[in-house]
């Protein structure tokens, strides 16, 4: 617990209840709650004090889930988690196509979404020591430097969420060998138990949709998981 002392977390809610549920969760865990009622007033939050992570919710009046993380993702890199009772595989990748760095299914388990909370800080503080780092990684056509977390494809820049980036070096420093999803869950997300194995799939899925089409470098290993290649 003391490791998440003083991690600020704004959860953007429009129902009370679900607010001062997850509120009780959270803070048991050592972490300060800020409340937003709709997208709108997370932006002005979020341009006032600096937070750690946001849970979002997607159906809000005023401005959307949707909407406010696109919005959060032109000013800020800070993790975000959606919260939403859409389950489709279309609606989770829309999601993190917008820049999201999980999606949770309702109804869920608040102790699931803290779990997830503090993998993803976790996944940051070590994301922020490893960008002390001078190495530029070639693997094909795809340029990845970590110091400035660029990604290119024939020299030309891709645009990726901070979730597929990590996927992408976490891949570009293993290539050639199989991972189950369950070990890509728990290396590149921090969660073994709570996480969902869709949540792998679904990364997969957007990073080889932005990566070149024509370039094979993600191989399904069926009934077992996935092998970058080069």
């Amino acid at each position: 617990m003391e490791q998440f002392k003083e991690k600020k977390i704004l959860i953007v809610d429009d129902e009370p209840q679900m607010r001062e549920l997850l509120r009780a969760y959270i803070e048991k865990s050592g972490f300060i709650v800020v409340e937003a009622l709709n997208g709108i007033e997370a932006l002005e939050k979020l341009r006032e004090e600096r937070f750690d992570c946001i849970v979002l919710d997607v159906m809000m009046p005023e401005m959307d889930g949707l909407t406010a993380c696109m919005e959060i993702r032109n000013e800020s890199e800070v993790p975000i988690i959606l919260l939403s009772a859409r389950g489709d595989e279309l609606d989770r990748v829309h999601g993190l196509e917008l820049g999201a760095d999980d999606y949770i299914v309702k109804p869920f388990s608040p102790r699931e979404l803290v779990a997830r909370i503090k993998a993803l800080l976790r996944r940051s503080s070590t994301t922020v020591k490893n960008e002390t780092t001078n190495n530029i990684r070639t693997c094909g056509i795809i340029t990845i430097d970590e110091k400035a977390r660029e990604v290119n494809v024939n020299n030309t820049e891709l645009v990726l969420t901070p979730k597929e980036y990590d996927l992408l070096l976490f891949f570009a420093k293993n290539p050639n060998q199989v991972w189950t999803r369950e070990q890509i869950l728990e290396r590149v997300w921090g969660y073994d138990f709570y996480g969902s194995l869709r949540t792998v799939d679904t990364h997969v899925k957007t990073l080889r949709m932005k990566l070149d089409i024509n370039a094979n470098y993600i191989s399904t290993i069926w009934g077992v998981g996935y092998k970058f290649e080069v």
